[in-house]
């Protein structure tokens, strides 16, 4: 089984920084793709970075450029999304969550969107304020 414990969501101003990690524990697959979902109350959920087995990575078109997904297997893997210039409407749960197995691409996985995970964390609340 797969576990996800995100970490790092916070309050922040228009322009700020955020960091959120993902702890991944249990994955048992060579192959899978790990994601950021991001959700406001009474909205779907909508994907906002994709990272795959093979390390690439995909963006949604509104964070591209100012958010960075990376992943951390040096000791247990650990999934980062580095946001940068940040917006009240960034504001949002931000979810990281896992199709495993899985040989899609991180493109292909972003396109699909969050239909496509199996697993997911609790979420963490991100709040930009103007």
């Amino acid at each position: 089984q797969v576990h996800l414990v995100e970490s790092g969501g916070d309050s922040v101003q228009t322009g700020g920084s955020l960091r959120l990690s993902c702890e991944v524990s249990g994955m048992i697959y060579s192959y899978y793709v790990i994601g950021w979902v991001r959700q406001v109350s009474g909205k779907e959920r909508e994907g906002v970075a994709v990272i795959d087995s093979d390390g690439s990575t995909s963006y949604l078109d509104s964070v591209e450029g100012r958010f960075i997904i990376s992943q951390d297997k040096t000791k247990s893997t650990v999934v980062y999304l580095e946001m940068n210039s940040l917006k009240p409407e960034d504001t949002a749960t931000y979810y990281c969550a896992a199709a495993a197995p899985s040989t899609m691409s991180a493109f292909q996985a972003l396109r699909v969107g969050p239909s496509n995970y199996n697993f997911w964390g609790q979420g963490t609340q991100v709040t930009v304020s103007s």
